[in-house]
């Protein structure tokens, strides 16, 4: 149970012991549930190269705004590398359906931009649910279009789109492993609640 103002919310807390080094945050392939399945934070798993800081501070400033938010690590969102400096990524079919389960999803990238947008195609290849992209590196509807990524503004071509899935809204300049600045929470609040709005 945790206490926002006079609100109170019910927060089904990580299977495994934390990280320290990501913020406390939950090992990967971990759910921490939300009492009502609206908004479900994604992050890569924590470790030596994800320092997932963020995620708690935004989640954090979300539930306050009385918006019930839930978190999911994804198992394979390291992207450890196979072999040489390419990282390797997949999503598990039980990770997709517990995004699915949720009106919408805020997925937090890190500051490679080539890699994070395979790793969007990769989840919205069954994603159905509107999204909210958070990331360190500058990116645009465009990018994700390109790989087959409905967006709210710019769309693939129907033969080359992967899912129902739509990218709503995107915060650039969120740094991984350094607290959110004010301006990128609110920023973020305001196209959570945009967001929320559209679908309801």
């Amino acid at each position: 149970m945790m206490n926002f103002d006079r609100n109170t919310q019910v927060v089904d807390c990580r299977l495994g012991i934390s990280h320290g080094k990501g913020g406390s945050l939950a090992r990967a392939g971990t759910l921490s549930q939300a009492g009502k399945l609206d908004v479900v934070v994604v992050a890569m798993g924590s470790g030596r190269r994800h320092v997932t800081k963020p995620i708690c501070e935004i989640t954090y400033a979300i539930r306050r705004e009385n918006i019930q938010t839930g978190v999911l690590v994804l198992y394979a969102g390291t992207g450890y590398p196979e072999s040489g400096t390419m990282g390797s990524f997949g999503i598990d079919p039980k990770e997709i359906d517990q995004i699915n389960m949720h009106k919408m999803a805020i997925i937090h990238f890190g500051n490679v931009r080539n890699h994070f947008v395979k790793k969007a195609r990769d989840i919205f290849s069954g994603v159905r649910i509107p999204a909210v992209i958070i990331t360190q590196a500058l990116v645009d509807f465009e990018d994700f279009a390109k790989v087959g990524i409905k967006t709210r503004y710019v769309k693939p071509k129907e033969k080359d789109q992967l899912s129902d899935g739509v990218i709503m809204n995107i915060v650039n300049g969120v740094t991984r492993g350094d607290a959110a600045p004010r301006d990128k929470l609110s920023e973020i609040i305001v196209k959570v609640k945009e967001t929320l709005g559209q679908i309801q």
